[in-house]
């Protein structure tokens, strides 16, 4: 979870900025009055959260409508839940803190030994048996270059 520290702007406004990435949103009294389908497989940007109960409870309190789902991967769920902001975006709340998190590093110097797991110990997402530990710069660029080419869609 990338954490964003507050920064000092007036009321109605807020502003986190970190790792080169600034996120900003602005209160405005004008609200769409359109509604629209609710459908998880839409565009939408997502957010981790530790409590999902709460924040139901407080789209409840505010009577915004979401849907809810349940992805199991591996044997791992995660709890999602989708609405659309006052501007009609796709929003996603999710635990997704329960996924293992494999960091991306740069290439090693000496090369590291394959780690060997069992069905049960293996990542979902690098199937049965062993784990690569060789290199993970290939496998970074592919993921920027894939991350990129979504962008471009997604704008287009």
């Amino acid at each position: 979870m990338i954490y964003f520290p507050k920064v000092a702007v007036p009321p109605g406004f807020l502003k986190l900025f970190n790792y080169g990435i600034g996120i900003h949103l602005l209160e405005s009294d004008k609200v769409p009055v359109e509604k629209r389908e609710i459908n998880p497989k839409e565009n939408h940007i997502s957010f981790q959260c530790s409590d999902m109960k709460l924040i139901m409870q407080k789209l409840d309190a505010m009577k915004i409508e979401y849907v809810t789902a349940v992805v199991e991967e591996g044997g791992i769920q995660v709890d999602q839940l989708f609405f659309h902001d006052p501007d009609g975006y796709m929003i996603e709340i999710c635990n997704c803190q329960n996924l293992p998190v494999l960091p991306i590093s740069s290439c090693p110097l000496k090369k590291q030994p394959s780690i060997t797991y069992t069905k049960d110990q293996a990542p979902f997402f690098y199937g049965e048996g062993k784990l690569k530990m060789n290199c993970f710069a290939e496998e970074a660029m592919l993921m920027m270059e894939n991350f990129v080419m979504d962008m471009l869609k997604i704008s287009i």
